[in-house]
């Protein structure tokens, strides 16, 4: 087999298992007195990829570490050469809590449901089973840590428990019971056991065979036939270790415990000249906070990126199920908090997909049509109730879309009779699902052309109605260059239609401008936070649509390094107070966007998918439609019927 090694690819579960051992000889970590809370490959620098990907000189493999230890609560950031099995720096990272491990989250469900308090407290209300509850561990801000336990590696947890085996748990919340745990040494340090609601009958049920029979009798849907997807010649991607070639597209597929799939070297041949497009693209924090100050959720702020890791989440794709047609896999591989690597097979889907028209005209009596197609990369997280379907689209005109979808279970809570649900919508009898939102910040280190770019605020203007226009048709666009971070920090209008362009103004294109890709703006939605919430000090980056900085190898996670038990954002505010310039410089454009999810009882039991997206369009980047030259659709495959 042919050596496709790149120095983007992953780690494998050679050099995970090699940087244990280092790390073991050489300072002494192991389990289970230490944790490894994070190993991820140190990405070599931009200059160092290119010299690789010129002369095929290979940079030194490094990975960075996130340990701690357990008995003491300290963490510790290493940097460590597997090319030369030596540790290059080490470094007590104080008062910071790492990322939780899934590890962590089981082990503290096995802990509590055992616990004979948690049993006691449990019992009294009724509940004796313990084999149908169900003890989810959730983080939080250091704001709603109680002073007691400030400087402890702490959870405190949901409690649900299912109407019977293998039912659904999230229809079967235990209301004002929650513990708070000790993650380092499993302690239970407190019940809170504050109200009761009796349980209403509820159907909170979505695997066919318990839905109730009155609901499954009543359908009228009729049954599919088959739609088959099918390439007789297989697909039209090649796939070269994670580099992917397609229809003048070339990109690479990465993957990490925190950002979960990253995409890398994006570029296109246009008619012979390789030219790059994006350097890497990713997801580099979500937020979800819970809008409802009520006791059950008023804690219920998750950092998915940051405090977990989308990477630790990601589940295997199955062929007929999550994606159809000709379909290619990546596996993906991570380690557990011994540092044992293990593998998620089929962490990342790769499949082709047609889009209906890409362009078309009829003049008269005849008509051009052409198919559109995109390349399409994607993976699925799974974060406890929640799931987030993540796609990267590629198209043949040289657009580029981001789409992720959100599914899963809603968090409920039971409602004593006749009680007001405000901050949420009822879904079922005396159920209520609290709104909330789901803030992602995409990170879009762009290349149009080369490294050095200038990003323009992209608006319409209105002509005031005169001499010049009588009629009041005319429209302008005004494209502002952004000079400086505090310029940088934008938010969306839809008054202007505002977007934003990534610039190259050392050359030129054809028609004598200067090539660009547009951020497309979607999904992009206020913060609606009082400006002093304690919650909102601890990602102040949702507090506007587009940030853009100067790129630094520093500068990944936006809400800071280490958001768990956080209590200001270390990222995007503190970076851009330097108000840095960001002209005609190697830049990265941070997008905030999401989901406002105001629920639904349609939401429920289990929830449609909601779909947003943003687009990268290329404006000028080309000097005329680059889809010219795609061949029309043999007519064998028209099918047409009476």
């Amino acid at each position: 087999m042919a050596n496709t090694f790149h120095p983007l690819d992953p780690l494998s579960a050679d050099e995970f298992a090699a940087v244990t051992a280092i790390l073991r000889d050489s300072k002494g970590v192991t389990a289970p007195l230490w944790r490894y809370a994070s190993i991820e490959m140190f990405e070599p620098s931009k200059s160092a990829i290119a010299a690789f990907d010129d002369e095929g000189s290979l940079p030194d493999r490094q990975a960075t570490v996130i340990c701690f230890e357990r008995s003491t609560n300290s963490t510790y950031k290493v940097l460590l050469s597997i090319t030369e099995s030596r540790v290059i720096s080490w470094e007590h990272i104080p008062d910071q809590q790492a990322n939780f491990t899934v590890d962590e989250w089981e082990e503290a469900d096995a802990a509590l449901r055992s616990h004979p308090d948690v049993v006691s407290a449990l019992a009294q209300r009724g509940i004796t089973d313990m084999d149908l509850v169900f003890m989810d561990t959730w983080t939080y801000g250091d704001a709603l840590i109680p002073e007691k336990y400030k400087g402890r590696r702490i959870g405190w947890s949901d409690t649900w428990v299912r109407s019977a085996p293998d039912r659904n748990p999230y229809a079967g919340p235990v209301n004002g019971f929650h513990c708070i745990i000790d993650l380092n040494s499993m302690e239970l340090l407190e019940i809170e056991d504050t109200f009761t609601v009796d349980r209403p009958e509820v159907m909170g049920e979505y695997v066919p065979r318990f839905i109730p029979d009155r609901i499954r009798a009543s359908s009228t849907r009729e049954p599919l036939r088959p739609l088959d997807i099918t390439q007789s010649d297989g697909p039209s991607f090649t796939l070269d270790g994670n580099r992917i070639g397609w229809q003048n597209w070339s990109l690479r597929v990465g993957f990490n415990y925190r950002e979960g799939m990253t995409i890398h070297a994006v570029t296109y041949n246009d008619h012979g000249a390789i030219r790059p497009i994006a350097h890497r693209l990713s997801f580099a924090e979500m937020m979800v906070p819970y809008r409802d100050h009520c006791e059950d959720h008023y804690r219920r702020t998750a950092f998915d990126i940051g405090e977990w890791g989308i990477g630790f989440m990601t589940t295997s794709l199955e062929l007929g199920c999550d994606c159809l047609g000709e379909i290619r896999y990546l596996d993906a591989t991570l380690h557990d908090s011994t540092g044992q690597p293990y593998e998620i097979r089929n962490a990342i889907c790769i499949h082709e997909e047609d889009n209906a028209v890409l362009w078309k005209h009829v003049d008269h009596d005849k008509s051009e049509v052409r198919r559109m197609r995109r390349l399409t990369v994607s993976f699925h997280v799974t974060v406890a109730n929640y799931e987030y379907l993540a796609y990267w689209r590629f198209y043949q005109d040289g657009n580029i879309e981001c789409e992720v979808r959100a599914t899963g279970i809603m968090v409920v809570s039971h409602l004593p009779e006749g009680a007001e649900h405000p901050h949420g919508s009822l879904v079922d009898e005396r159920t209520y699902a609290p709104f909330h939102q789901h803030f992602l910040v995409a990170r879009l280190d762009l290349d149009v052309d080369g490294t050095e770019n200038t990003v323009y605020a992209s608006e319409t203007e209105t002509v005031p109605m005169g001499p010049d226009n009588p009629y009041g048709l005319s429209l302008r666009q005004v494209n502002t260059p952004l000079l400086t971070e505090s310029e940088g920090k934008q938010d969306m209008n839809f008054a202007t239609q505002r977007a934003w362009k990534v610039v190259n103004e050392n050359t030129t294109n054809g028609l004598g401008t200067h090539p660009s890709y547009k951020l497309v703006p979607g999904g992009a939605f206020p913060a609606m936070f009082d400006p002093a919430s304690p919650i909102l000090a601890r990602c102040r980056a949702i507090e506007h649509t587009l940030w853009v900085t100067p790129n630094s190898s520093d500068e990944r996670w936006p809400a800071g390094e280490f958001v768990n038990q956080s209590k200001v954002d270390h990222g995007l505010p503190e970076w851009t107070a330097a108000n840095r310039s960001i002209v005609n410089t190697d830049v990265v454009l941070w997008y905030v966007f999401g989901i406002h999810h105001i629920t639904r009882p349609e939401d429920w039991p289990v929830m449609p998918v909601d779909v947003v997206s943003f687009w990268l369009k290329p404006v000028g980047f080309f000097d005329r439609n680059p889809a010219l030259d795609v061949e029309p659709t043999p007519p064998a495959a028209c099918h047409h019927h009476h």
